[in-house]
């Protein structure tokens, strides 16, 4: 049987978690760039910041891009179902909080007029899937 995290050691495990620059981030990063798209990093967009701080910001096309991790956003794939153990009630609560605050987040992104794509984590293993995805969102005219 594994021995059980010290709160001290899952407390350093945890902060060893990023929010930005993350590998499925990256990876998306990398075929927009290759592909010939230019776009800014986490929200930014003239006039300040954007809610829910966008992972990739297409200013000139009213766009926004959220690449989501599917335990961390609770998707409804395999791995974003997994309901840990330890501390359960804990995170039943946080991601359920945080899917909450992503849906306010994209009404008001919507709202304002900016076109949203989500992008999961399990979707991102399928290049050839997630290059047409990217091109059919960012080549669409529309907002």
């Amino acid at each position: 049987m594994a021995d059980k995290l010290t709160p001290e050691r899952r407390s350093w495990n945890m902060s060893r978690i990023r929010g930005k620059n993350t590998k499925p981030e990256l990876l998306v990063r990398k075929l927009l760039h290759a592909k010939g798209y230019r776009y800014r990093l986490h929200g930014t967009a003239r006039g300040g910041r954007l809610p829910g701080n966008p992972d990739l910001v297409f200013a000139g096309r009213h766009k926004v891009i959220f690449v989501n991790g599917c335990f961390w956003h609770f998707h409804d794939c395999r791995v974003g179902q997994h309901a840990p153990k330890a501390n359960a009630e804990f995170w039943e609560t946080k991601r359920t909080r945080t899917r909450i605050r992503d849906a306010e987040q994209r009404q008001l992104l919507e709202g304002s007029g900016w076109e949203v794509l989500t992008l999961w984590e399990c979707e991102l293993k399928d290049l050839a899937a997630l290059e047409r995805q990217l091109d059919d969102f960012l080549l669409d005219p529309s907002p």
